[in-house]
């Protein structure tokens, strides 16, 4: 056997044992349930308390202006057809003019309580993240599967189950 023929096997042997070598490996999968574990948590329902409390008070301040609005509504129908046409136009545009400024509160009022909620529960996002981080080094898991997210169409018993662990982790026993 010549010498560039022994290179050439010996280079396919390398070759084919690192291919073997690759498929071989020991991937480890777990799974949990993320919405399971965030509705438990114990700062989540402090953060929807806080939540409910600014929410009641944007929909207080609805409540007030949108009585205020049927109250001036009611007021010019009664006098409506006593008024001069400049006065009724003037009294009609702003009725909608104030209208408008409901609507205006109403979307206003819903990006505020959108963006309140992603600052409250983001920090918990995090650190339950982070907890299922270190959960998949500790215990060498390649993939840690949600469960809650409906992707997943099947998973195998040989899947481990997280959520435990990182509740573990979390504090949450």
């Amino acid at each position: 056997m010549s010498r560039s023929t022994r290179y050439i096997i010996v280079a396919l042997v390398l070759i084919i044992e690192s291919i073997v070598g690759i498929s071989a490996q020991d991937y480890r999968f777990a799974h949990l349930n993320f919405q399971s574990i965030l509705n438990d948590y114990p700062a989540k329902k402090d953060a929807e308390a806080q939540l409910y409390e600014e929410t009641q008070k944007l929909k207080d301040q609805l409540l007030v202006m949108n009585a205020e609005l049927e109250r001036r509504y009611a007021d010019y129908i009664q006098k409506r057809d006593d008024l001069p046409d400049l006065v009724r136009n003037t009294i009609e545009k702003d009725l909608q003019d104030t209208e408008a400024r409901i609507t205006s509160y109403r979307e206003m009022a819903m990006r505020s309580i959108t963006e309140k909620e992603q600052k409250l529960l983001q920090p918990i996002i995090d650190k339950i993240m982070e907890a299922i981080d270190k959960v998949r080094e500790e215990h060498d898991f390649t993939y840690i599967f949600d469960t809650s997210t409906k992707v997943i169409l099947s998973y195998s018993p040989l899947s481990y189950d997280a959520e435990p662990m990182v509740r573990a982790k979390l504090g949450m026993e």
